[in-house]
């Protein structure tokens, strides 16, 4: 995806705005403390958007226009596709921005490449982020009303074998949150630390 190039005053970064879902805030807060990076303010999305993936193109576009009319031309959009079927990449493209490679933030978090090369295990595996571990009701029980029916269970997740909950922190009140969320989908547990993955280096290219 292109990117806008603007000039800065000499030794000093461009003012720098992410746009980013609000279930990555935590970690791009975290990313931009250890870099350092005072030039870039951060603007996030709520969460729930993830439930309407066609709604995110919009919102984001909706962002973009704000941000250039503070005066901000560099943007970084802190989404994957996210369920857009390339929707917000035609957002991105349209206003010259950049997004975090991949198809979804699992991805990125784990390594975009190293999930590519998981191949075909990704289809039969349900993955948590620290996020979903944390907000496991409001995202997963409750809008597939689990709460109410839990005899839908096994039509939701009968093809799936394990739960993957890829922790971006060592907490252990999450991985007993993501251990109990396998136990109620009746799935193996599998913990893999993976730290901000992708994010990294997406942000740090800012600088």
């Amino acid at each position: 995806m292109p990117t806008v190039a603007t000039s800065a005053p000499a030794g000093k970064p461009e003012r720098t705005r992410i746009i980013a879902c609000g279930a990555i805030a935590r970690e791009t807060i975290a990313v931009l403390a250890q870099s350092g990076m005072s030039h870039v303010d951060l603007t996030c999305l709520p969460a729930k958007l993830h439930l309407y993936p066609e709604k995110i193109p919009g919102e984001i576009e909706r962002e973009i226009l704000e941000a250039r009319a503070e005066g901000i031309e560099r943007i970084f959009v802190g989404y994957a596709d996210c369920g857009t079927g390339g929707l917000l990449d035609a957002v991105c493209e349209k206003y010259g921005v950049e997004r975090i490679a991949g198809p979804h933030c699992y991805s990125f978090f784990l390594g975009n490449a190293e999930f590519e090369a998981l191949g075909d295990a990704t289809m039969t595996s349900f993955f948590l982020t620290d996020f979903l571990a944390r907000q496991f009701d409001a995202f997963v029980t409750r809008p597939l009303g689990l709460d109410r029916h839990p005899e839908l269970r096994d039509a939701y997740f009968g093809n799936y074998e394990k739960l993957v909950f890829l922790a971006q922190t060592d907490d252990d009140e999450l991985d007993a949150r993501a251990r109990a969320a396998a136990d109620f989908l009746g799935l193996a547990y599998e913990r893999v630390r993976t730290s901000y993955g992708d994010l990294t280096a997406a942000i740090g290219a800012l600088k």
